[in-house]
């Protein structure tokens, strides 16, 4: 289902209201499900509730893990291990969609949990390089080094022993697993964090892919747009890369810690990095798409978006430059259990499309569920978006005979 072919430009570009396609892999009891879920993640207040519940039943070891399982998990995450996520990538594949397995247990600070963290890693790239579903690998680089750590690394201010030391654990665990994914022909995304660790997650990225990318985009850097700085950071890294002779992988996201960076900011008595309204973070968004089409014979990329526009203007500039709509340079990603109306109608148009896929155990990956109900609410429009669509599948399938 993944394989490339070149596109009839008679073709239409996707309808993102397409119902029947976004949804024809799930049951009428998955449609309802999600849309209870929906509907509690949209109410601020219900939410705030179930996630202060949620989070004192498990320190409490109160037996709701079924319960968090057959829910919020099943609808966001692949399963508890990487073997449980596989049916997952092979329920995409059906759909021409890719899987990312993402490894989304976050908070680890000691040694061993950190190695630990690097091994899964590497297991998520080994099992992508022998499965053409699995396109790229993914991981954070707070979830393989200590949070304190990269933020002084980030301000230059390592200088006791013992963060020397660990900094240097840091460097070799980045080093191993982008060495694997080199081994492997899978591409590696790094993913961006708060303002105040990027600068050394950036360095790190820069590294790898002046060792990795010589001969093809290897390691991805990711870039948030909703940063006010980060469109001339594109455009300065592509010089750089340019000097350096390799090639630069992207992954373009608008960003996902809007409250937490303007509420530091304004603690701190500085300005804030984050653009002051949505126009501004979209106008930056779809320059950036438009920047990465316009120089593709250096740079790869993903527009990691939940915006049915920025993904409208990626499908167009394709067909516009009548390139295969499948070309492996430029891609589409959602999050699993959101957007699907953008990545099956995309993927059924014949567009390169990939699903993160988090995956963990349901106690150890409560953290970063929580951390997306929260996004969802402080996203104005998408839970409402989410909701519609799936009360009008679930009322065409109601209308069909």
């Amino acid at each position: 289902m993944l394989s490339a072919s070149r596109t009839d430009r008679s073709q239409t570009l996707p309808d993102m209201g397409n119902t029947a396609i976004a949804f024809a892999d799930r049951s009428n009891a998955d449609l309802w499900r999600a849309t209870w879920l929906f509907r509690i993640i949209g109410n601020p207040t219900v939410s705030g509730i179930g996630q202060a519940f949620t989070k004192a039943a498990l320190a409490l070891r109160l037996p709701i893990r079924g319960a968090i399982k057959a829910t919020i998990f099943k609808q966001f995450c692949g399963g508890e291990n990487i073997n449980e996520s596989l049916a997952t990538a092979a329920r995409l594949a059906q759909s021409g969609i890719g899987t990312i397995l993402d490894y989304s247990v976050e908070g680890q600070e000691d040694d061993d949990s950190l190695d630990k963290a690097m091994e899964e890693i590497l297991r998520t790239i080994a099992m992508a390089g022998q499965r053409p579903d699995i396109p790229f690998s993914v991981f954070k680089v707070s979830g393989i080094s200590p949070t304190q750590l990269l933020e002084l690394a980030s301000e230059d201010r390592i200088s006791a022993a013992e963060d020397v030391r660990e900094w240097e654990l840091v460097q070799g665990r980045v080093l191993r697993i982008s060495q694997a994914a080199y081994d492997a022909g899978v591409p590696v995304m790094i993913d961006a964090e708060e303002s105040w660790l990027q600068p050394a997650i950036d360095a790190l990225a820069t590294r790898m892919m002046e060792r990795f990318n010589r001969e093809r985009p290897v390691v991805f850097n990711t870039i948030q747009l909703y940063r006010h700085d980060r469109l001339a950071f594109l455009k300065a890294s592509l010089e750089a890369a340019e000097r350096g002779n390799y090639h630069l992988g992207l992954k373009l996201v608008r960003g996902a810690y809007m409250e937490k960076e303007r509420e530091l900011a304004a603690k701190d008595g500085r300005p804030s990095p984050i653009h002051a309204n949505k126009q501004a973070v979209d106008r930056d968004y779809d320059a950036a798409i438009r920047f990465c089409m316009e120089h593709l014979d250096r740079i790869a990329f993903m527009a990691g978006t939940h915006n049915e526009q920025s993904t409208l203007l990626l499908a167009q500039l394709l067909d516009a430059r009548g390139m295969a709509r499948n070309d492996r340079r430029a891609w589409s990603a959602q999050l699993l259990g959101m957007s699907d109306n953008i990545s099956y109608n995309m993927a059924h148009a014949g567009y390169n499309v990939a699903k993160y896929v988090p995956y963990g155990p349901v106690r150890e990956v409560l953290p970063y569920l929580i951390r997306r109900a929260a996004e969802n609410t402080s996203v104005k429009g998408q839970t409402g978006r989410e909701l519609g669509l799936l009360l009008a599948e679930r009322k065409r399938r109601k209308q069909t005979p």
